[in-house]
Parts: structure tokens; sequence; C-alpha cells
């Protein structure tokens, strides 16, 4: 699919998170959403991986290779976002203090 209507769908999100557009009693079932939308694109992709033959067969190849970066994936990803969320909160900390 085309970059732009990942970005074009992002946006609509963000827009309509900005402006309050959701119930609230449907705000409260987002991360619930996001962890079955999650689940489901994890069992396509597994399904997707099951029908590749040639995949299956290079298991034993690519399978160190995949656990590896996997793992320096989730790694670096919490990282970042634990990072990040460390300096907004620092300067949201920062930000109270002043007023």
């Amino acid at each position: 699919m085309n970059i732009l209507l990942y970005l074009l769908i992002l946006v609509v999100g963000a827009f309509i998170g900005y402006k309050n557009l959701l119930k609230s009693s449907l705000l409260n079932k987002v991360g619930i959403m996001q962890n079955c939308a999650l689940l489901f694109l994890l069992f396509i992709m597994g399904v997707k991986i099951g029908i590749d033959k040639e995949i299956v067969y290079s298991f034993g190849t690519i399978g160190v290779q995949g656990v590896v970066l996997a793992f320096f994936t989730i790694v670096f990803s919490i990282l970042g976002v634990k990072s990040v969320s460390w300096m907004i909160l620092k300067t949201e900390v920062k930000t109270e203090n002043d007023h």
C-alpha cells in the first residue's frame, strides 16, 4: 500500500483525538481495540509465513537472525519509549513548577 495512505490515516486519527470527537466510553476501550488489532495482525503475518514454503524451509538459516533482530527491536523500542516518556514527564513537571 502507499505510505501516503498510512500517513493520512494517522493524521485523521490524530485529528479525531485532538478534537475529542469520540465518546469517552469508546476512548476507554481504545487500548483493548489496539491489542485486538495487534493480535489479529500477528495472526495474519503468521498465516502468511506459514503459507510461504520457502520461508518455512529457511527457518534454520534466518531463524537466528530473526530472533536477534526481533530482540534488539523490542529492547530499543522499549528504551526509546521510556526515554521519550521520561523527557516529556520531566518537561511537564518543570512547566508545572513554573506556575
